[in-house]
This record gives C-alpha cells, sequence and structure tokens, in this order.
C-alpha cells in the first residue's frame, strides 16, 4: 500500500460511504448543517439530518448533491474533507489518494467539480469511477471478461442501467427517477386522494414499512400523521401497500423504459449472456419489496438483489485501484 492511503469513496444523494481494502471505514448521510452568514458548518451527516425542519433559520440544513451530482460546490468540499478527517486523523502526513464515484454519463463539469471536492477535501490524487462499474466490481460480476453483465444501480437520485464487459461500459443510461422521485409519487397520491400534505420523511416511511412494486394478497396498513390541505390542521390517515403500490407505478415505468432502451443498444451476443446470468440489482431502492420480481416480468428477464446492494459500490471503487490503469484507458484517459 505504500505510504499513501487508498480510498474508495461513494458520494451519494444521500448517503456517502468511504471504504479501503475490505472494510467500510465511514456511512454518513450526506447532509451538512451550517451556520448561513459565515458558511460555517455545525455538523454533517446523521447529527445535521436529525436537525432538518427543526433548527432557527440562522442555521440551514442542506444535501450538497442532487441527483447524483455536486450541487453545492464548498459545502461538498467541506463535507468531504470532515469525512477523511475522520477516517485518517486530523494530522495528513500522507494525502489519500481517492476514488470517487459518479453516475454514469456524468458531464466533463460535473466530473470535474468532484475531482477539484476530493482534491480540496485532502486527496493527493483523485479518480473517478462509473457507479455502475463500481458496483458491478463490489458485486465480483466477471467484468473483465469478454461477456455481458448487466447492473442496475437503484439509488436515491439516480437510476443507473449499464451492461459492462471487458472492464468498460458497452451500454448505459441514467436517469434522475429513484427513491427521491418514488417518496414524492407517494406524497403527490395521498395529497391528490386524501387532500392531505405529508413530508418527504413520512413518504420514505410509508415505502420501507409498507410498499411493494406489485400488489399483494395480504395488506399491510400504516397510520400516518398529516396535515389538511384546507385547514391546515393535523389530520390522521391510514395507507395501504397496495395504495403505495398504485403510486409507484409511473417512476417505476420509467425505470423499466430506460432499462429496455439500453437493452436495446446491446449487442445481441452479450444480451444472450445477460438472459443466461440474469441482471443484477443493487442500491437502496432495489430493497423496495417485489422490485426483483417486477422487473423480471417487465423485463422478461431474470432480476435479482445482490448480497450487498447498499454496500457494493464503495466497496467496488476500493477494489478500483487494482484495475486503475484500464480504468483510465477506458474513460479515455
Amino acid at each position: 500500500m505504500g505510504l499513501s492511503r487508498e480510498l474508495g469513496i461513494d458520494l451519494g444523494t444521500f448517503n456517502t460511504q468511504i471504504a479501503e481494502g475490505n472494510q467500510i471505514l465511514q456511512q454518513e448521510p450526506t447532509v451538512v448543517a451550517i451556520i448561513v452568514d459565515e458558511m460555517k458548518l455545525v455538523e454533517l451527516g446523521t447529527t445535521a439530518l436529525s436537525m432538518m425542519g427543526r433548527v432557527p433559520e440562522s442555521i440551514e440544513v442542506i444535501r450538497p448533491l442532487r441527483f447524483g451530482v455536486i450541487a453545492e460546490y464548498e459545502l461538498t468540499e467541506i463535507y468531504l474533507r470532515e469525512l477523511i478527517k475522520k477516517v485518517t486523523g486530523p494530522t495528513l502526513f500522507f494525502k489519500p489518494r481517492l476514488l470517487i464515484s459518479a453516475p454514469y454519463g456524468v458531464t466533463s463539469v460535473e466530473r470535474r467539480a468532484v475531482v477539484e471536492a476530493g482534491l480540496g477535501a485532502g486527496g493527493r490524487e483523485v479518480n473517478i469511477i462509473p457507479q455502475p462499474l463500481a458496483a458491478a466490481l463490489g458485486v465480483d460480476l466477471p467484468i473483465g471478461t469478454p461477456t455481458g453483465n448487466m447492473i442496475i444501480c437503484l439509488g436515491a437520485g439516480t437510476s443507473q442501467a449499464a451492461v459492462i464487459s471487458m472492464s468498460s461500459i458497452v451500454s448505459a443510461e441514467t436517469i434522475r427517477v429513484a427513491g427521491l422521485k418514488l417518496d414524492e409519487a407517494i406524497i403527490n397520491y395521498v395529497r391528490k386522494k386524501y387532500g392531505l400534505i405529508i413530508g418527504q420523511p413520512t413518504a420514505e416511511q410509508l415505502k420501507l414499512n409498507i410498499g411493494a412494486a406489485s400488489p399483494v394478497q395480504e395488506e399491510k396498513t400504516m397510520e400516518i400523521q398529516a396535515q389538511d390541505q384546507v385547514s391546515g390542521l393535523p389530520k390522521p390517515a391510514s395507507l395501504t401497500t397496495n395504495e403505495i403500490v398504485e403510486a409507484l407505478q409511473p417512476p417505476l415505468e420509467e425505470i423499466v423504459a430506460s432499462i429496455r432502451r439500453v437493452l436495446e443498444k446491446t449487442p445481441p451476443e452479450l444480451i444472450s449472456d445477460i438472459i443466461d446470468r440474469g441482471v443484477a440489482l443493487c442500491g437502496g431502492t432495489s430493497l423496495l419489496k417485489g422490485l426483483d420480481k417486477y422487473l423480471t416480468v417487465a423485463l422478461g428477464i431474470p432480476a435479482y438483489v445482490v448480497e450487498n446492494p447498499v454496500t457494493c459500490t464503495v466497496e467496488g471503487a476500493a477494489k478500483g485501484f487494482s484495475i486503475l490503469e484500464v480504468l483510465l484507458r477506458s474513460q479515455g484517459r
């Protein structure tokens, strides 16, 4: 390893993780709380997240990434610096090398922002690995061979479908329809059907606790506290699994359409490999109940959730140092 540490980083819309070798060293929500006037950090990660919607106007709680890309550059750098400091300790004699995952298809400006933020946060050398490639490495798909491997990364901000062969992405697409859009769909459904307003955290709880991708025989029910759209007063409501299923259909159909477009752009030889092997699903949103079965039916290809869906991208980023030359070559560098 030499004197310089090699850290794989999965910089996500919702969560950021840092790994080294086979170990995950940090896992925190991608959230910062700052004193607005001074741009001074108050808290980050889990503590900052718990302050959301509960702080005075002088403090702002912000997610510095939107749809997987940096929206607030300075805050991303501050956040990363603090997170890296937790891993390396406050005194950096030897700056770490960083391999940071970014959504497939980011623009050169967005890519540059990630590199600059990594350097500003204390990295000696910063390279980028596309998220689907990192995830495929993290689940040990045989991507170094001339066979077709398909992985679908379903995060909070983006859904990415990619076909990989010879350690390179053959065809892929990123859409901004993922976990947060599913939450939005639930919020809109509750407003239209019941005239009630709920926030994103409540929508997420509904999705996690009783949500599913397809109708179920045995429904679950969940009680929520909402706000009446007309009177503005608190009002309880009760929702069932199949109501959440109905709410989620439009965004799920968009995800399916995106995956189909990737398959259409894939050479037939690789398609036959994918049919044999199945489609790997990863990312937090892949844990939606029954999503694997839903996609199997919609695509006509077996889809399965990998063993480490939430951590495979960061684990793959840490492994990426072993094939760094191949990665840089496939990115034309």
